[in-house]
Order: C-alpha cells, then sequence, then structure tokens
C-alpha cells in the first residue's frame, strides 16, 4: 500500500516541483511569464529571489520568483498553431 502511494502521489509531486525549479532557474530578462494569480507580464530584472515584471507599458510590480507558474509562447510562435492566443509552455 504505501509503494503504490508512493508511486501515485509522492513521485509525481517530485517530479512538477523539479520542473518548476528548473523553469524558475531557466528565467531570462524579456520571457513572457504568467504569474499564480494570473497576471500576464514580462521579466523586467532580478533580485535574488524577487522577480520584476512588466505589466503594460511602464507598470512594473515585484513579485517572488516562485509565484511564477510558467513562460508564455504564443501560438503564432508556434509553426503548427497559428494564431490561437497565448499558451502557456506545457501545454
Amino acid at each position: 500500500m504505501l509503494v503504490a502511494m508512493y508511486f501515485f502521489m509522492v513521485r509525481p509531486q517530485q517530479r512538477k516541483a523539479r520542473e518548476h525549479r528548473a523553469l524558475l532557474e531557466s528565467l531570462d530578462l524579456g520571457d513572457e511569464v504568467i504569474t499564480a494569480s494570473g497576471l500576464y507580464g514580462m521579466v523586467t530584472d532580478f533580485d535574488g529571489g524577487t522577480v520584476f515584471i512588466e505589466i503594460s507599458d511602464g507598470v512594473e510590480v515585484k513579485i517572488s520568483r516562485d509565484t511564477i507558474a510558467n513562460k508564455v509562447v504564443y501560438a503564432a510562435d508556434v509553426d503548427d498553431e497559428e494564431g490561437q492566443g497565448p499558451l502557456v509552455s506545457g501545454d
């Protein structure tokens, strides 16, 4: 029973946490991101565990790096799906 619980609960959570850490480490200036609260923005600066994202022209917010949920890839940038709007990487 414990082995089954490990394979169905613990391992997927560990894999997801590992993928999220890799995503946060791969962030670079100019990346489009979506936060856990649903804000879309572009990374403009880093300060340790803090990230500054521009959500509109001249409007910059300071957020914790951990609250970034994913990078955003626009469908126009993807060859086989044109004009579909923003896609979150991993979709």
